[in-house]
């Protein structure tokens, strides 16, 4: 007798086969249809004797990717059946996260899927070809995740397209700038002296953000994004709001006006401001690159600070006890509390749920050899909710980042590992942190929308521009 669960599981199955029929991926016949259809085959649906052909590279007899699958591998197919991949790395990552479509509420559709590959074929890592462009490996084992954060940019490439502009350096910036970056940088660090005038200017923008009675993006965008400007460029550039136009623009005529603009107020930036600390450990240098990366990470600020407050307005307790902490006068922006509760919703709903590199040479992973050129993808948002590896995976734990090694913990990554780590972790912790901070100081995240179950798993993403909170004076 067929069971609910059997039934439900087969519909699962012929929906993810349609979808995947529709996505141009290789399709494993289904036992009926294949019973008397075609030749013996193997667990990759290929033929056994194109299985055994070519399976062992003539170089010592180890695999090679590009000519016979190992370990998990979706590539084994005819011609024309072939992952249906362009030119881009993000749509790789789109692809992998994009076989099911998501629902309000459900599990993250790349997470089903990957869970239910993993559970098929193992941790292996997983090669998706490509009709075009450079084919993907994706890193499904902790152990992998190990390797992909220490192996150097000789071996894997960072700044990729995917975190390009995604408001966190995950990538490196460039091996000129990147120890001046963590030198300046530095001065985000809680109790560190330096982060004093950046503390004043969230201080003095944070009113914009409880002018009213509510709370949502625009307003978020605006208050941080003068506060960002102050603490890169100075207080003269605080209302700039053509500059931040022109930041967020492509186009040649715009660059090189933004650019004008940074130079003008570089000429005039003190000593507590980013660009000021900069020029006094470089002297005379071309402002424009670092100040725009600078002001371009900070514009994941007001999404991260609406998700906390968001969450917190979900959980009482922690909110409360998040707000006697503000209220307590901290010195300096050391705000532990606040912090770790930005880092778990960092954890929640990551800047960057992929994280891509490539490789530059031909690298072995698990015995197998990629050539060149091939994409490693890191799904990070996957491994950060991983219910296999990580406790309460799906729910709001701030707690868990008081152990001191959370910080290290490598399957949660809301700020990278080894020399990809995003060198503005500590900058971007204590801003977020502090505007929290200023904001609970004096009012209560009463309703919200979206409405937040404190208690079942949370949704596995959550738009910035939905949300919208309801502020009440304590």
């Amino acid at each position: 007798m067929r069971t609910v669960q059997g039934v439900a599981l087969d519909g699962f199955r012929a929906r993810v086969r349609a979808l995947a029929e529709r996505s141009g991926l290789p399709v494993r016949p289904a036992p009926q249809e294949a019973a008397g259809s075609a030749p013996p085959a193997d667990r990759y649906g290929r033929s056994r004797a194109a299985a055994e052909g070519g399976a062992r590279s003539r170089r010592g007899g180890t695999p090679v990717a590009g000519r016979a699958p190992a370990g998990a591998v979706l590539a084994a197919a005819p011609p024309g059946r072939r992952t249906p991949l362009r030119d881009s790395l993000p749509r790789a990552a789109a692809l992998v996260r994009g076989l099911v479509p998501a629902r309000p509420g459900s599990a993250r559709p790349s997470a089903a899927v990957l869970r239910a590959l993993r559970a098929r074929r193992g941790d292996a890592p997983l090669l998706v070809r490509a009709r075009t462009g450079p084919d993907v490996l994706v890193l499904l084992a902790p152990g992998d995740l190990h390797r992909f954060y220490a192996e150097s940019d000789g071996v894997l490439a960072a700044g990729t397209p995917q975190s390009a502009g995604s408001g966190c350096a995950h990538a490196e910036p460039g091996r000129e700038q990147r120890p001046l970056g963590e030198d300046v940088l530095a001065a985000g660090v809680p109790g560190h002296r330096a982060c004093d005038p950046f503390l004043t200017a969230v201080a003095e923008e944070a009113p914009h953000l409880t002018a009213s009675g509510t709370l949502e993006l625009a307003r978020a965008r605006h208050a941080v994004g003068r506060a960002a400007r102050r603490i890169v460029l100075g207080d003269a550039a605080a209302a700039d709001e053509e500059l931040a136009g022109w930041l967020g623009q492509s186009r040649p005529k715009s660059r090189t006006r933004a650019a004008g603009r940074i130079r003008e107020y570089a000429r005039q930036a003190g000593p507590g401001t980013l660009l000021g600390r900069a020029a006094r450990r470089t002297g005379p240098a071309d402002p424009f690159v670092q100040a725009r990366q600078w002001l371009l990470a900070m514009d994941a600020i007001p999404a991260t600070l609406l998700r906390t407050l968001l969450l917190l307005g979900a959980h009482p307790a922690e909110q409360d006890a998040a707000a006697a902490e503000a209220a307590g006068g901290t010195a300096r922006g050391e705000l532990r509390r606040l912090q770790a509760c930005v880092r778990e919703s960092l954890r929640l709903y990551p800047v960057v749920p992929d994280l891509i590199r490539t490789t530059r040479t031909e690298t072995e992973w698990r015995g197998v050899r990629y050539p060149a050129g091939t994409a490693v993808l890191l799904p990070a948002a996957f491994h950060q909710r991983d219910p296999e590896r990580v406790p309460a995976a799906h729910v709001f734990v701030p707690g868990r980042w008081k152990n001191p090694d959370a910080d290290h913990d490598i399957r949660m990554a809301p700020f990278g590992h080894g020399g990809g780590r995003c060198p503005g972790d500590r900058l971007g912790l204590l801003v977020t942190a502090a505007f929290c901070a200023e904001v609970l100081r004096g009012h209560r995240v009463g309703r919200t929308r979206p409405v937040l179950d404190p208690v079942g798993p949370l949704p596995t993403t959550l738009d910035p521009q939905a949300v919208r909170l309801t502020l009440t004076r304590r």
